[in-house]
């Protein structure tokens, strides 16, 4: 069965606690959480502080995606905030090994992201060392975009370099999820779907995220 990761980017902000209720309800396995900095991408979020307070609201475990400029410099935060994942972009940090040696320091599970233009090549050298690979397929920095079709290569790609470690390295995807696409995005390999306005833009988000987990 898929994992599915509501992104509380596309969920109501002035009633979080309400949100992540629904999220349990509809027994979501993970929280993406978006961060930010306006720096790296051009949008900002929310930090360590809010993600502290959800953390005390619920046990979903945390998948923190951090947009950020230098990630290491703010990892024991998210860790001490109660992140479960950190995931960073590779182009985000000039010593990527280093950074994910870090967050793997604290105990909690390391990623990589890759943008659409990122090829799968930047990460072969540290495949042994991460617990996820993050494709992107739209550009970071916005909910709501739509899927990028030559993506589809890449998912398929990343699944064989994965399968080939022998490793169990989540395969995530992120970016124009839909009930529409979903299907064929596991059958080209992913196996944790980040679904924002394809959950929240539903009348009914716990029955919405229980069709994403049937897929």
């Amino acid at each position: 069965m898929v994992k599915i990761a509501p992104s509380l980017l596309s969920a109501d902000f002035a009633d979080l606690s309400k949100e992540i209720r629904k999220m349990e309800n509809g027994n979501a396995d993970y929280i993406h959480l978006d961060v930010m900095d306006g720096i790296y991408v051009p949008n900002i979020t929310f930090g360590p502080p809010v993600i502290k307070k959800l953390r005390k609201i619920t046990d979903i475990p945390f998948d923190v995606h951090l947009m950020i400029d230098r990630p290491e410099r703010y990892i024991e935060e998210f860790v001490d905030a109660g992140a479960d994942i950190i995931t960073v972009h590779q182009e985000s940090t000039t010593h990527l090994h280093r950074t994910i040696q870090i967050i793997k320091s604290f105990g909690v599970k390391a990623g990589v992201t890759l943008n659409p233009a990122t090829t799968l090549s930047t990460i072969e050298y540290i495949l042994d060392d991460i617990d996820l690979i993050l494709i992107m397929t739209v550009n970071p920095g916005f909910g709501g975009q739509s899927f990028i079709p030559a993506m589809k290569e890449k998912i398929s790609d990343a699944r064989s370099m994965i399968d080939k470690t022998k490793r169990d390295i989540i395969l995530q995807v992120d970016g124009g999820i839909k009930l529409e696409n979903a299907k064929e995005i596991i059958e080209l390999g992913g196996d944790l779907l980040v679904v924002g306005s394809g959950i929240f833009g539903a009348e009914d988000v716990e029955k919405r995220i229980k069709e994403f987990k049937s897929l």
